[in-house]
């Protein structure tokens, strides 16, 4: 620092003492150790002989003729008081240093700037200020990025300013910048990935197997043929597995969470990874399960009566001291601090979930059950039934006749007066159908330790806009071969007796297929398996300067990072999922089964809607569309959502294009459609419903997509799984027993101990202590949020059109949220609250830190 100080001295004399000062926020890359930052001796050795951190301005003006007329580069100019640590506190970590730049009038307004860091220790670079640039004034670089040691990396890296340019607008000084920056990101798609490395690349879904460690353990590739076909993530360069070549190898269990590969500028936040997010998932899979499995190995647990369950809110779980050692070190605070306890006296002690809050036993209504099918964590299945009896839609030639053996005469008591056909007709008759897609699998499913069937349930729209369950069919494959079609049976609504028992046993199983299908699909496949390809198509091919790419990035937070952690942790061969939901070892296999049937334009929720018979087209609605259960929380402000989304990313999009030649002629943008569909969706390449990107309709269509599934979408189907699953007996994730027959001793049992009986079919102790524990982390909010219509830096883009039509968008957005608690204080509503007296929160826009079963994070960062 002291030869660049006076290197910078000089220079400042030959240049008239004409200057440009500027301001670096940054960040360590451990924020708890952030006092200790200058006292690295390595660090300021390199200070002291001028290798420090150095910033070289570049030119959006001037090219120079020696480099093909690339942006003329300035002198360096080094970070200041590092040593003596005079820095400008920030907040949560943060710090600002000072740096000054020499002014040359042949450097003109600067476009980039280059860093070099020749610390031995990384850091998060947040933001470069510039204070009176000459001929513009104040320039802002929003960085958000890690900046290595330099022998990590062959070049300097580089950042441009805020500005959004289209690639054939770009100063002719920065082009050639923005395409070798674009080059670097992509890679060669060779070799391992370090953790330094910024390269976004594609694979197939390989590593989720263990065949090393047992070759049970091996899964199928899922993506890269039409068996399996499977959305793409992203490519680490792990060497492949010893006992089967086409599976990655895994990490070893020592590995930390951080020690999986995804290009680090995905990596999580500062406070988020010091909270307990990703360390927590790691804790349960690796230190709390097997810890638990050793106990009820030794000392078999089940709950015995609906008290039990409710002990662990208001109680605890008692538990031998020793089971604690070799945990709580494992659990850095404050990581799950209100469920693991060290006083050896109480453990695991969840909070209550919202479903018991109020009323511990208004889950077991009919009225519940139904409601959660429009308003809880899975509100994205239900259909309108628009033939009797149900059809299926699976090949006869292979699965036989899978068509529903529910007939008028079950059903007909509960149609108040009407037919069957009337019914239809009035748009009375709905359907939770998850027969077909766990038809093909049960076999096998039921294989394993799980029991189950396929359900189809059957319901009847009431006048008051509730639903009422009419029937539930509970389909096993035939014994003698799936050729035969389906054996079925029929329960329908009881109150008393055993046959009151079996009805809720028969709801049981319905919430079994629900919060499987819940968890594979509507959770994990459709948000963050699918938005995984748009995360790196975006980095590969939309330069950080591109309106689009700056449109799309805050969407796109921490998912690569999360999706990694759950190969390792959750999905995996033998982890969470597999271990505590029904599927068991084909759960991510037939997660590729129902990809087969994903569309892209069927995503958008106006389309969903209407694909799935609850709405109809009407131009005099609101948003365009007619509800047919009016009263329907999850579509009613979804539809606000969705339209709020829309007419922001039209305002954005139609400010930088004004026709639709100029969209044809961005070659970034259809080099990132191209790539989207051809490799990160590529088993879908040849589908005719892709939008062709030839219009600014197609884009404003994609985008909005897009960011409703990044935003609102997993918003809906995520942060509900406790507040409703968190009390297992309401959504099982598994089932260990089939109806019990008449004359057996389960059968006694169920009359004469329905609740036992009852705990004994579904989620055991074990598994719904994982589940539960899992499912409290995944529904929490970190403390570093950003929700839809906020960014983390007010400044994410110079132009003032867009920055207005933004603010409209999160003013909306506030309005929408007034809205939405005016309806759930209607009495006229009866599905926004229910008999549990849980009110509707899920499309909330914003939230506070903590479970709170509200708010919609831009990103899938959870």
């Amino acid at each position: 620092m002291l030869i660049g100080s006076i290197v910078g001295a000089i220079s400042g004399l030959r240049h008239g003492g004409k200057k440009i000062h500027g301001t670096v926020v940054l960040m360590r890359s451990n924020v708890l150790d952030f006092n200790d930052f200058g006292s690295s001796l390595l660090d300021n050795l390199h200070e002291i002989l001028g290798g420090g951190v150095s910033l070289r301005l570049v030119s959006a003006d001037h090219g120079d003729p020696s480099k093909n007329f690339q942006g003329k580069v300035g002198e360096k100019a080094y970070l200041e008081n590092w040593i003596a640590n005079t820095i400008i506190p920030i907040f949560a970590g943060e710090t600002a240093f000072s740096v000054t730049f020499d002014w040359d009038e042949e450097l003109g307004v600067p476009g980039a700037f280059f860093i070099r860091n020749e610390h031995f220790s990384e850091f998060f670079l947040k933001s470069v200020t510039l204070e009176d640039v000459p001929g513009h004034g104040r320039l802002h670089f929003d960085c958000n990025s890690w900046v290595y040691p330099a022998k990590n990396y062959k070049t300097d890296r580089i950042f441009f300013t805020n500005q959004a340019y289209l690639p054939n607008e770009t100063p002719e000084p920065l082009r050639k910048y923005r395409i070798d920056e674009l080059s670097n990101l992509r890679g060669n798609g060779k070799g391992e990935r370090k953790e330094w490395d910024r390269i976004y690349d594609y694979d197939v879904y390989n590593d989720i197997g263990d065949p090393d460690s047992n070759l049970d353990l091996g899964r199928p590739v899922l993506g890269g043929s039409t068996k399996y076909p499977y959305p793409r993530r992203g490519r680490t360069g792990r060497p492949p597995s010893k006992k089967d070549p086409k599976s990655e190898s895994r990490l070893p269990d020592s590995s930390k969470p951080t020690d999986v590969y995804v290009p680090r500028d995905e990596r999580f936040g500062h406070l988020k990874m010091s909270d307990f997010l990703a360390y927590g998932l790691k804790s349960v899979s690796r230190s709390i399960k097997p810890k638990l499995e050793d106990l009820f190995d030794t000392t078999p647990g089940e709950f015995d009566d609906f008290n039990d369950v409710f002990d662990l809110f208001e109680k605890g779980l008692p538990v031998p001291r020793s089971l604690l050692e070799g945990i709580t070190e494992n659990i850095p605070a404050p990581l799950l601090k209100e469920i693991f306890r060290t006083d050896g006296e109480r453990f695991l002690r969840f909070p209550t979930p919202q479903l018991i809050h109020e009323d511990k036993s208004a889950w077991r209504t009919d009225e519940e059950f139904a409601r959660e099918m429009l308003a809880g964590v899975n509100p994205v299945v239900i259909s309108r039934l628009q033939e009797f009896p149900p059809p299926s839609n699976l090949d006869p030639t292979i699965y036989g006749d899978q068509t529903s053996k529910i007939t008028e005469e079950h059903i007909k008591g509960g149609l108040d007066g009407l037919t069957v056909d009337e019914a239809l007709e009035k748009n009375k008759l709905y359907i939770l159908n998850h027969h077909d897609p766990l038809i093909p699998y049960l076999r096998r499913i039921n294989g394993t330790s799980t029991k189950t069937y396929a359900t189809r349930t059957l319901l009847f729209l009431k006048n008051d806009g509730t639903l009422k369950p009419l029937a539930i069919e509970l389909s096993l494959p035939h014994p003698q071969g799936d050729q035969f079609g389906a054996i079925s049976r029929v329960v329908v609504p009881a109150v008393e007796g055993v046959e009151g028992s079996i009805w809720l046993l028969a709801k049981a199983y319905v919430a079994v297929n629900d919060t499987g299908f819940h968890q594979l699909i509507s959770h994990w496949l459709n948000t963050h398996a699918t938005i995984e390809p748009f995360v790196i198509s975006t980095n590969r091919q939309l330069s950080v300067i591109h309106p689009i790419h700056k449109l799309l990035v805050p969407h796109f937070r921490d998912t690569m990072n999360i999706n990694a952690l759950a190969r390792q942790s959750l999905i995996n061969a033998d982890g969470i999922i597999e271990t505590t939901h029904y599927p068991a070892k084909y759960s991510m296999e037939m997660s590729s089964f129902v990809y087969k049937s994903w569309v892209f334009p069927d995503q958008a929720l106006p389309v969903d809607l209407i694909k799935r018979g609850v709405a109809m087209e009407d131009p005099s609605a609101p948003h365009g569309l007619r509800l047919l259960i009016e009263d329907y929380p999850y579509a009613v402000d979804g539809l606000e959502i969705w339209s709020a989304i829309k007419t922001w990313v039209t305002d954005y999009c139609s400010f930088y294009y004004k026709n639709d030649e100029t969209l044809r002629n961005d070659t970034e943008l259809q080099s990132w459609w191209k790539e989207l569909r051809e490799r990160g969706h590529g088993d879908k390449k040849d589908e005719p419903w892709w939008p062709k990107m030839q219009s600014i309709q197609d884009l404003i269509e994609s985008c909005t997509i897009i960011i409703w599934i990044s935003s609102a979408l997993h918003a809906a189907v995520n942060f509900g799984q406790y507040p409703y699953g968190g009390f297992s007996p309401n959504r099982p994730s598994t089932s260990r027993r089939l109806l019990p027959e008449e004359g057996t001793r389960e059968y006694k049992e169920l009359e004469s101990n329905p609740e036992k009986a009852f705990l004994r079919t579904i989620t055991s102790q074990l598994q719904a202590l994982v589940g539960v524990s899992v499912i409290e982390i995944l529904s929490r909010h970190s403390s570093d949020e950003v929700y839809l219509g906020q960014r983390s830096n007010p400044e994410w883009t110079l132009d003032k059109e867009a920055l207005e039509a933004f603010e409209r968008f999160g003013e909306r957005l506030g309005e929408i949220e007034g809205r939405i608690g005016g309806r759930n204080k209607d009495p006229e509503l009866k599905n926004r609250v229910g008999p549990v007296e849980m009110p509707y929160t899920l499309l909330f826009p914003t939230s506070s830190e903590g479970l709170t079963g509200r708010g919609i994070p831009n990103s899938i960062s959870i």
